[in-house]
């Protein structure tokens, strides 16, 4: 797990996890590309490209002309405190940040942290990453001596005015002076900045099977997905691709999320590669599958009462298949059956998940990208426990389960007949 650890340490953020992406793919001969020029991709190959620094796609082509292609699909945003773009606040010389609510996050788990400051900065020099976790600033709760029914109503988090990290407690110290001294530059444009909690990823458990930490909602996929697509044999006639989005935890309508037009782009720029017309570029989709993978609900034993008794799958018991009536999630029989096969080849295990019928379920990038490509699309992932709070749980086992099935999938997985 040791690499594991050290990916998701270097990964605070979405751009710190493609640049850890990118690095990876490259020290494995992965070519770079950029979507401006363009492109002379060689049979056999392998290559990546990033789209504004958040967004990161690889791929390796097949031996001969494709009829196909198996996508790994994940995303590389957490929900997150967002730092506002005027942030500065001072009450009695205290110093403090604005911030905004990034996607859904467990707001109370955000109390009393230590946190530090990620993201990507623009400056004078051009974009800069940060990860300025020498100085963690944090959000003090009120004493229970001056909210002493707290145990009867809950913890209430004020969006607005509960969630504003401590910078300094003396003087009047802004954001753009800290980012200055720490980038070593005269002007700050703009920046995309997050709260991240320092506290590393622990083992746990008595026989130390439980994974806990921050981002593991989603790097916990991008993990699997990674190592799939480095470790697996090249195919004759499909294409292997990972896809590594941003902004699905609030919704993928952007220019770096799955709600656009990426994909299909990329796809059809490997077809001009072959030589392949319009018509060759459709049928291809149509003899292609994405296996989208995020992590889902794992049956927690102190609040039974909120899982559906027969499709609550369990920590350390296998690679979860998610469905849901409403397609939040595309898995239907046919990709279900595709996927299952190749897990009972491999004696891989698979547990089937869905919600309560009267409690709804999350979504992710799988029903978004089937509907943008037409691809048929498999949703699954890793069982966790407190999803969405700054120290969330999977099991070591899981983790190793989904990287074998991925890379199972790249290698074995065949056309619909």
């Amino acid at each position: 797990m040791s690499d594991f650890f050290q990916f998701v340490e270097r990964s605070p953020t979405s751009w710190h996890a493609a640049k850890e992406l990118s690095l990876r793919f490259a020290e494995q001969d992965f070519s770079p590309l950029t979507e401006k020029e363009k492109w002379k991709l060689e049979p056999g190959q392998a290559y990546f490209l990033q789209r504004e620094g958040a967004l990161l796609a690889a791929f390796r082509l097949p031996k001969h002309t494709p009829t196909g292609a198996l996508i790994l699909a994940s995303h590389t945003d957490s929900p997150a405190l967002k730092i506002k773009p005027s942030p500065d606040l001072s009450n009695k010389e205290i110093s403090q940040l604005g911030t905004e609510i990034y996607g859904g996050p467990l707001l109370h788990s955000w109390l009393d942290r230590d946190l530090a400051i990620a993201g990507q900065v623009e400056t004078e020099q051009g974009p800069k990453l940060v990860h300025l976790n020498d100085c963690p600033l944090i959000i003090p709760q009120l004493a229970i001596h001056l909210d002493r029914s707290i145990h009867e109503k809950g913890i209430l988090v004020h969006k607005q005015d509960h969630l504003k990290p401590v910078l300094s407690i003396k003087g009047n110290h802004t954001l753009d002076d800290l980012l200055k001294k720490q980038l070593n530059c005269k002007k700050i444009y703009a920046h995309d900045l997050f709260f991240v909690p320092t506290e590393k990823l622990g083992v746990l458990g008595l026989n130390q099977e439980l994974i806990a930490g921050y981002r593991l909602d989603n790097l916990s996929s991008v993990y699997p997905s990674l190592q799939a697509l480095l470790h697996s044999k090249p195919r004759e006639h499909t294409i292997q691709m990972a896809i590594f989005w941003d902004n699905e935890e609030i919704g993928s309508l952007s220019t770096t999320g799955a709600d656009s037009t990426f994909v299909d782009q990329l796809l059809e720029r490997i077809c001009l590669s072959y030589k392949l017309d319009r018509e060759d570029f459709h049928r291809l989709k149509s003899q292609s599958l994405t296996l989208s993978s995020d992590v889902g609900h794992g049956w927690n034993p102190n609040y039974s009462e909120k899982y559906d008794p027969q499709n609550s799958p369990l920590l350390g018991h296998g690679v979860m298949l998610k469905f849901n009536a409403s397609r939040k999630y595309a898995s239907d029989a046919a990709s279900t059956a595709a996927l299952s096969k190749i897990a009972e080849t491999h004696h891989i295990p698979l547990q089937r998940s869905a919600n309560r019928s009267d409690i709804p379920s999350g979504s992710t990038v799988g029903s978004i990208m089937a509907s943008t490509t037409g691809i048929a699309t498999l949703d699954l992932g890793l069982p966790c426990w407190a999803m969405h709070s700054t120290r969330e749980i999977i099991a070591a086992s899981d983790l190793q389960d989904l990287t074998r099935l991925l890379t199972a999938a790249l290698e074995d997985w065949t056309p619909y007949e």
